[in-house]
């Protein structure tokens, strides 16, 4: 037992010491990523690592990113802006877009542009982003970026602290002129694709399809107007009467000898009334009968 134990051991100590050896003097990374360090500061000792590859789809997919000159970038802290990454890589190359995510874009059709006003704001925390470069060239010069790079310097200072919240709030209040300009926009793109629609769907009308179907739709229907409270209560008589007028009174002879049960207890129940209330008066010496 114990030459096995001592077997083992030795062979344990000798892969963590290929371990060791193989990552001597570079940075672990995920498979196909390379690690680039980032400081917010020069005053912060530990790096943080951003992870990037050059973004590739399936062949024959389409993407939104343009091919070869796309970086998809890895582990993005919150305090890196767009500005900042665009920033820290332009040393590789001119920088012609940078967009953060909370996660992959997936989606390989175009997306609609977001807006600043109406689209939710980000949960804070790690992100990941499309850098896109003039050239190619900046994504193998991105690939083999040596750092730390610092996002917070003199020349270009990142708030943080309170004055990041200040930032913040600033940013929150929206421009009247701004939102103004956005919605009149938003809603004469939105009145081209309707009426683009309806021609469309006034084209199809009555035209057969390819299987000799003919689509049925709602034009050419006579407007109803809406209706009122006053209206709707006219209606529910209207069809309380109606309904009433329907149904059959005494047809069946159980009916008739329950007709004439409840008529003589609605009487028995009114001559006890009546007694009560004359031995009431009575009692009180008021009984005028005249």
């Amino acid at each position: 037992m114990s030459q096995a134990w001592h077997f083992l051991l030795q062979k344990f100590l000798l892969q963590r010491k290929r371990a060791v050896q193989d990552t001597e003097g570079r940075i672990p990374s995920p498979l196909g990523y390379s690690a680039v360090p980032i400081k917010f500061s020069e005053k912060q000792q530990a790096s943080h690592y951003l992870y990037v590859r050059e973004h590739r789809v399936r062949e024959g997919a389409q993407s939104t990113w343009p091919q070869k000159r796309t970086l998809f970038v890895l582990n993005v802290p919150r305090y890196c802006s767009e500005e900042s990454l665009s920033r820290l890589l332009s040393p590789c190359g001119l920088v012609q877009s940078v967009e953060l995510q909370e996660k992959p874009d997936l989606a390989e059709s175009p997306k609609e542009p977001k807006s600043k006003f109406f689209h939710p704001r980000p949960v804070p925390g790690f992100r990941v982003a499309y850098v896109v470069f003039q050239r190619p060239s900046g994504v193998a010069a991105a690939l083999i970026l040596k750092g730390p790079l610092l996002v917070s310097t003199e020349s270009h200072p990142v708030p943080s602290g309170i004055h990041e919240w200040i930032s913040d709030y600033a940013d929150a209040v929206a421009d009247p002129e701004a939102l103004r300009v956005e919605v009149d926009a938003f809603m004469e793109a939105y009145d081209k694709k309707t009426a683009e629609e309806e021609t469309e769907a006034k084209g199809e009308e009555g035209v057969p399809d390819k299987e000799g179907w003919v689509k049925v739709t709602r034009r050419g229907r006579r407007p109803v107007l809406p209706r009122t409270e006053a209206a709707s209560l006219r209606v529910l008589e209207r069809e309380r009467r109606k309904r009433a007028r329907k149904e059959l009174l005494n047809f069946y002879a159980w009916q008739h000898r329950e007709t004439k049960w409840n008529t003589l207890v609605q009487l028995r129940k009114k001559f006890e009334e009546d007694k009560q209330r004359i031995e009431l008066l009575r009692a009180q010496r008021k009984f005028r009968p005249y």
